[in-house]
């Protein structure tokens, strides 16, 4: 996440690079003092750049709000980490690749929105274990696969998938979760 210069090169850095190191600095600045952070809250902030594998570092963290921003990159795994979280908003970004199944490790976690990215593959399945989860969002991405239906999964409202390219409801014991995908 760090980038690092040459002697040689040039002293501004590339625009990627500072983009990338946004987020890390914002932490690093206002996040890692001696006081333990239990909000993050950045939504509508205009932050560009991508989350890095820090952010799993910050173990009291209850509310990570980074919503409405200009935010690539895949979804650290490190976030499953965050065993105190209650919510995650990182809704309205530009995160690509897969949602990890490390999420199954948030036991505390009640809202998790993701909408609105472009989030592929399948909804992981390990999911349906977290029975605290009350609001689920994926709609508007390229998720593929059927929706788990275990869990609170069950009682998720249609809305929450739609705009993707996943095939309905599993059914148990007929067809793999990911057919299609």
């Amino acid at each position: 996440m760090l980038c690092m210069l040459r002697e040689a090169d040039s002293m501004t850095p590339p625009m990627s690079c500072i983009a990338g190191t946004l987020l890390l600095s914002i932490l690093a600045l206002g996040f890692m003092s001696p006081a333990t952070p239990t909000t993050m809250d950045l939504g509508n902030s205009n932050i560009s750049g991508f989350l890095g594998p820090e952010l799993g570092e910050l173990k009291h963290l209850q509310y990570l709000e980074l919503y409405r921003n200009n935010i690539g990159g895949k979804i650290p795994e490190e976030l499953g980490n965050l065993k105190n979280l209650i919510s995650m908003d990182l809704y309205n970004n530009r995160l690509e690749g897969r949602i990890p199944k490390s999420f199954a490790k948030l036991k505390s976690l009640r809202f998790l929105r993701l909408n609105d990215n472009k989030q592929t593959g399948s909804i992981p399945r390990e999911l349906t274990a977290l029975s605290n989860l009350k609001v689920f969002d994926v709609s508007n991405n390229d998720l593929c696969g059927t929706i788990p239906v275990d869990g609170p999964f069950g009682s998720f409202p249609m809305e929450s998938f739609k705009n993707n390219r996943l095939n309905g409801a599993e059914l148990k014991g007929l067809v793999s979760y990911d057919f299609g995908c």
